[in-house]
C-alpha cells in the first residue's frame, strides 16, 4: 500500500556566487542527505558509562562500538536516564557528570538527546521518603532546576512527567511522588513540574509521556492544557510484548490524540522477536523470564510489524518521532525486541528500518546552476551536504527554513 510522505518533504532555492559576487553560472551541485529532520531513535543508555569511563571492561567496550557504529548508522535521537534513584542514589550526589559525558559523546555525533523522565513515581528516589510531602515537592522542582538548568544546550528535550494517569493511584509500594500526586491531584502536579522547567529553560522542548493510551491519558492533558500547562509535544508509550497492536489500532491512537494539535511523539516503542507475553499479564513488569529468545521465525514477523508501524508514523503530519525503546535484545523485562541480537548482529527488522530510514526515505542527488547561479534543491527534509566547484557547503532543508534564497560564496 503506497502511502503519502509528500508532508516530509522540503525544497529551497541556493544562489552560489563567487568572491566578486558574480554567479557561479552551469555548474553542478550535489547535494547529499546528512540527517533527517525526524526523529529515528533506539535505546543508547549505555553512552553514559561507556563515555564517562566506567565501562572498563574491554569487550564489553568492544561491543558496545560495534553497536554504536550500527546505531549512528540509523538513528539521530537518544534517550538519555534521569530515573531520580539512579540519578542521585544519595541526596546530594547526582550523576551528572557522568551524564554529561554521554550526552557530550551523543552531541558531538550529531545526535538530538531527550532526558526521561524528571518526574515520575517509579524508580524514585528512596531518600525523599523521610521528608514531609511539601518538602518532596520542593525538592522535586529543585531537582528539575538543578537537571534542566545543568544541561540546557545540551539536552533541550525532557519528558516532563512519566504515567501521570496512574501516578495518584499507584499501589505496587509507598513513593515520594505519588504522595505529592495525591496531595495536589493530577493537573496541579503536572503544571507544578511543567511550569518549573519552562521557567528553567524557555527554550526546552516539554513533554507528557504515558503508556496508558485510554481517554483517560487524553481527559487528562485536555484538562492540564485547559490549566495552562506548557505542554509543548505528547508522548506516547507503545509496549507491544503481548503481540503488535496492529495498523487499525494504531490509526485509532493517532485519530484520538491528533485533536491536540500538538507533535506527537511514540516515545517507547517495543516489538519482539520472540514469544508473546501472555494476554492475561496486566502489568508487564510482573512477566519476568530468565530466558526469551528471539528465533528466526519471529524475527520475520518483528520485521514485517516495525516496517509497517514506521511506515504509518512516518506517514502521519504530527508525528515527530519513532523511538525503539530497545536497541539490542535483552534490554527491559529481558525481551528479544531490539533490532540487534546480544551479539550485536542485525536482525531483520534493523535491515528493513535501515531500507526504509537510508535508502526510501533518504536523498542524494545532483542538479546544475542557472545562469543567475542559483539551483533548487528538493528532497526529504534534514541536513545536507552541497558541494560544488570542489567546494562544500552545509544545507537545512528543515520546517520554517525553506523561504528565501540561500547564497554561498565560492
Amino acid at each position: 500500500m503506497s502511502r503519502d510522505y509528500s508532508h516530509r518533504l522540503g525544497r529551497k532555492t541556493i544562489r552560489i556566487t563567487a568572491k566578486d559576487g558574480s554567479p557561479v553560472a552551469g555548474k553542478p551541485v550535489r547535494f547529499d542527505m546528512q540527517k533527517h529532520e525526524f526523529l529515528f531513535g533506539a535505546g543508547m543508555f549505555d553512552a553514559v558509562e561507556y563515555a564517562c569511563g566506567e565501562m572498563a571492561d574491554p569487550q564489553k567496550r568492544e561491543l558496545f562500538e560495534r553497536v554504536f557504529e550500527k546505531w549512528i548508522a540509523l538513528m539521530n535521537n537518544a534517550t538519555l536516564p534521569f530515573y531520580w534513584g539512579r540519578f542521585e542514589p544519595t541526596e546530594g550526589c547526582p550523576r551528572t557528570k557522568q551524564t554529561m559525558a554521554g550526552a557530550k559523546f551523543l552531541k558531538d555525533h550529531g545526535v538530538t538527546i531527550k532526558g526521561h523522565p524528571l518526574c515520575w513515581h517509579t524508580v524514585c528516589a528512596d531518600w525523599l521518603m523521610q521528608y514531609p510531602t511539601d518538602v518532596i515537592l520542593q525538592k522535586q522542582l529543585a531537582r528539575i532546576r538543578r537537571d534542566v538548568g545543568d544541561f540546557a544546550g545540551l539536552i533541550d528535550m525532557w519528558d516532563v512527567i512519566n504515567e501521570v494517569v496512574i501516578m495518584p493511584i499507584f499501589d505496587k509500594y509507598d513513593n515520594a511522588v505519588t504522595r505529592i500526586c495525591k496531595q495536589l491531584g493530577r493537573v496541579k502536579t503536572v503544571k507544578e513540574m511543567f511550569t518549573t522547567a519552562r521557567q528553567t529553560n524557555p527554550n526546552a522542548t516539554l513533554l507528557i509521556n504515558d503508556f496508558n493510551l485510554s481517554t483517560n491519558y487524553q481527559i487528562l492533558i485536555d484538562g492540564c492544557l485547559n490549566s495552562g500547562v506548557p505542554i509543548d509535544e505528547i508522548g506516547l508509550q507503545t509496549h507491544q510484548h503481548q503481540g503488535y497492536m496492529g495498523k487499525e489500532k494504531l490509526m485509532e491512537v493517532l485519530e484520538r490524540f491528533e485533536v491536540f494539535g500538538k507533535p506527537l511523539h511514540f516515545t517507547e516503542i517495543t516489538l519482539t522477536s520472540g514469544h508473546l507475553m501472555p494476554p492475561e499479564i496486566v502489568d508487564l513488569n510482573d512477566y519476568q523470564v530468565e530466558q526469551w529468545p528471539t528465533t528466526p521465525e519471529f524475527e520475520e514477523r518483528q520485521a514485517r510489524e516495525f516496517t509497517e508501524m514506521y511506515e504509518i508514523l512516518f506517514s502521519h503530519p504530527l508525528v515527530r518521532t519513532a523511538y525503539s525503546w530497545n536497541f539490542v535484545d535483552g534490554g527491559w523485562l529481558n525481551a528479544p525486541a531490539g533490532l540487534l541480537r546480544k551479539d550485536g548482529s542485525a536482525k531483520p527488522a534493523y535491515d528493513a528500518l535501515y531500507d526504509l530510514i537510508r535508502r526510501q526515505w533518504w536523498t542524494n542527488g545532483e542538479t546544475v546552476t542557472d545562469e543567475n547561479g542559483e539551483a533548487v534543491i528538493e528532497g526529504f527534509r534534514g541536513d545536507y551536504r552541497l558541494s560544488c566547484c570542489g567546494q562544500e557547503m552545509d544545507l537545512a532543508l528543515r520546517k520554517g527554513q525553506l523561504d528565501g534564497v540561500q547564497t554561498y560564496q565560492i
